[in-house]
């Protein structure tokens, strides 16, 4: 089971990114999937999830109304359109998978499936 992130990168206050997490050896379908991100200095937090068995959406306050999460069946794959950058967005992005697709708990603690992260620098 694997997960890969991608579309990080170094933009300025304001851009845009899209990042991508792709699975491999198991769907999508069955699993919820978190992005989190963590800072230098600072805690790895839940900021966006898509629980496919109810069809909602989670956002922390933080990234709410800025960043879209979205998943593409066919690919496998689940996207975070993130607008609006802020300095503050700069963090390793991570997805992470649990195999549970009704519910989005935010501690880490919750998912056994972990990508390498991608790099997102914002620079005011």
């Amino acid at each position: 089971l694997q997960l890969v992130e991608s579309g990080g990168g170094s933009v300025p206050s304001g851009d845009s990114l899209r990042l991508s997490c792709v699975a491999s050896g198991f769907s999508l379908d069955y699993y919820g999937v978190m992005w989190f991100r963590q800072a230098p200095g600072r805690e790895r937090e839940g900021i966006s999830c898509f629980a496919i068995g109810t069809g909602q959406s989670f956002y922390a306050d933080s990234v709410k109304g800025r960043f879209t999460i979205s998943k593409d069946r066919a690919k496998n794959t689940v996207y975070l359109q993130m607008n609006s950058l802020k300095t503050d967005d700069t963090a390793v992005y991570y997805c992470a998978a649990r195999s549970d697709r009704y519910s989005c708990p935010t501690k880490r603690q919750y998912y056994n499936h972990w990508g390498q992260g991608t790099q997102v620098t914002v620079s005011s």
